[in-house]
């Protein structure tokens, strides 16, 4: 059978607009902006590859409006009140539209919150946690917050992108609102009916700003932070499981206009190998199905998205998985199962994407043999952990000899399991 025919190349509704295939890119910060935030020669070259490689969806990397109060040091950024800034938004939307106008282009909008930079830059909190902290914000900071990611979603429908992610995941700013540990007595605290206003109120503000329902508004989530008062705990001191919340909070967005919800676990500054499997523990994998079927299961309307993560890891059967046979131990056997027995919608590639952006016409087209596989030895995220430009080590080698060099100025890092 063609690849073709599989359900993995089957077109999907996301709203009113169809990608033409299950292909997610996930957004995979790079630290390659140019200075002052804006587009650099490399991160334009990324996104072309990108757009070459066909994939359903392309979700632009975690942006920053508080250039102030960001996660790195090159972190690309949507500035509302920068001309130029904008001006350079413009160019690279139209630019890559015109490169290929069929994958759905959707930014993701964040706020690093206490996993902001060091240096210059603010880090704000809602509650200090333990390692993290930051000066402490206000009723009044949280809103203007929202209005900011409102007023950002309106200008990115204006410069014709198909939708956007509001990012309540992974520790950054919109996880610190929602989960356990945020037990502050304060509009936006304590309860979850105080803590999910956040959530709720940004998104049905997106859509009340644009009128206009052929634009994608969704979110990626993190399930289970895995750590105690994290997302999807059964309280602010306990790391016990309890998706209560996390159910609620999917079922509450789609409610109020949420077109997909993109599944996540873990929170990379602390549970790193939760997030992201890697090659000594890639089990985790089955977690993060389980976790969008539950989604799935959760979501009244068919047609509400979901996109399944952790699928890298798997590659082409290279993983260190046990007690699989070997016809079904690889990304596309996963993808494919998962999506024809209603676990997921969609699949979304991370790491993947950067060993190989065009993994997604690949395979459409039969030419699963020209594939340059991940190997989930994690170097690109060493890179980014270092403020470094990142690319895949494995299969560039302009990254490889950037990954050494960094590594004789600083030392290599400790923080992999591998």
């Amino acid at each position: 059978m063609s690849n073709k025919d599989t359900f993995l190349a089957k077109p999907i509704k996301i709203g009113k607009k169809t990608a033409k295939n299950r292909f997610v890119i996930q957004p995979m910060e790079c630290c390659d902006a140019s200075q002052g935030g804006g587009f650099s020669d490399a991160a334009i070259q990324r996104y072309t590859d990108l757009f070459e490689g066909d994939a359903g969806v392309i979700v632009f990397e975690s942006i920053t409006m508080q250039y102030d109060s960001r996660a790195r040091d090159m972190q690309i950024s949507l500035q509302p009140d920068n001309k130029d800034n904008i001006k350079e938004w413009t160019k690279f939307i139209k630019d890559m539209k015109a490169i290929n106008p069929d994958p759905l282009l959707i930014v993701q909008l964040n706020h690093s919150g206490e996993i902001s930079g060091g240096g210059d830059k603010k880090r704000v909190c809602v509650k200090p946690l333990h390692g993290f902290g930051g000066d402490l914000v206000d009723e009044k900071y949280v809103e203007d917050t929202i209005d900011m990611f409102v007023k950002t979603s309106k200008i990115l429908y204006d410069l014709g992108a198909d939708g956007v992610d509001l990012k309540f995941c992974h520790g950054y700013f919109g996880s610190q609102v929602l989960r356990p540990y945020n037990d502050r007595k304060w509009k936006y605290g304590g309860a979850w009916e105080n803590r999910r206003r956040f959530a709720f109120d940004m998104t049905e503000k997106v859509r009340k700003a644009v009128n206009d329902d052929k634009f994608i508004v969704g979110s990626k989530v993190s399930m289970w932070e895995g750590f105690p008062g994290g997302q999807g705990s059964a309280g602010p001191d306990t790391a016990i499981i309890d998706l209560t919340e996390s159910i609620d909070l999917v079922k509450g967005l789609e409610e109020r206009g949420a077109n997909f919800i993109l599944e996540s676990t873990g929170a990379p500054s602390i549970t790193m190998a939760l997030h992201m499997p890697d090659k000594a523990k890639p089990d985790d994998c089955y977690l993060h199905f389980t976790m969008a079927k539950i989604i799935r299961e959760n979501l009244k309307n068919k047609d509400t998205v979901v996109m399944g993560g952790a699928y890298s890891v798997l590659n082409n059967g290279k993983n260190n998985l046990q007690a699989v046979q070997p016809e079904w131990n690889n990304m596309f056997h996963w993808g494919n199962y998962n999506i024809e027995h209603g676990y997921a919608d969609m699949i979304s590639l991370g790491r993947q994407s950067l060993a190989d952006p065009k993994l997604p016409i690949k395979y459409c087209e039969d030419r699963e043999d020209e594939i340059k596989w991940c190997t989930a030895c994690d170097n690109c995220v060493e890179l980014l952990i270092q403020q470094t430009n990142v690319g895949c080590c494995t299969h560039n080698k302009h990254y490889t000899k950037l990954l050494q060099q960094v590594r004789a100025e600083k030392g290599k890092l400790k923080w992999k399991l591998t």
